[in-house]
């Protein structure tokens, strides 16, 4: 059964092949499929890792394991072939829309204060007037 943010069978077959080979000797590696699904439903949902549901595994392996292939670029190069592979066949959808209603500044940047402008020509916002006063 395949859930909500999952990878369907098709779907896996086409990225398995892509995935690095598991190079410890000893235990073997955790299913790959249960991980990159565990990865897909944080992504898409934005949950906190310790908040992934039991049946992807311990969070800490999705974890480490989003944390490797990030850093040694495997999930970089993975992206960039299933773009190559959706390219091919047209299945990319490439349009982009931003409703300017749903964005919003920062509360701060609603209206800052601001000094007076120095209108006597004599520097920048900081300078003071000269006074000339013989002592």
């Amino acid at each position: 059964m395949v859930r909500r943010h999952e990878l369907t069978d098709e779907q896996w077959e086409a990225i398995a092949a892509l995935l690095p080979a598991s190079g410890a000797a000893g235990r073997p590696r955790v299913d790959d499929r249960r991980v990159v699904n565990g990865m897909l439903f944080k992504a898409k949902t934005g949950v906190a890792w310790r908040d992934l549901p039991e049946r992807y595994g311990p969070w800490k392996t999705v974890y480490n394991r989003f944390w490797r292939w990030s850093r040694n670029g495997t999930l970089s190069l993975l992206v960039q072939r299933v773009r190559v592979m959706a390219e091919a066949i047209d299945e990319l959808d490439r349009e982009v829309s931003v409703d300017s209603s749903i964005v919003r500044a920062h509360q701060h940047a609603a209206g800052a204060r601001r000094r007076p402008a120095d209108r006597s020509g004599a520097g920048g916002p900081r300078a003071r007037p000269r006074t000339d006063r013989a002592r």
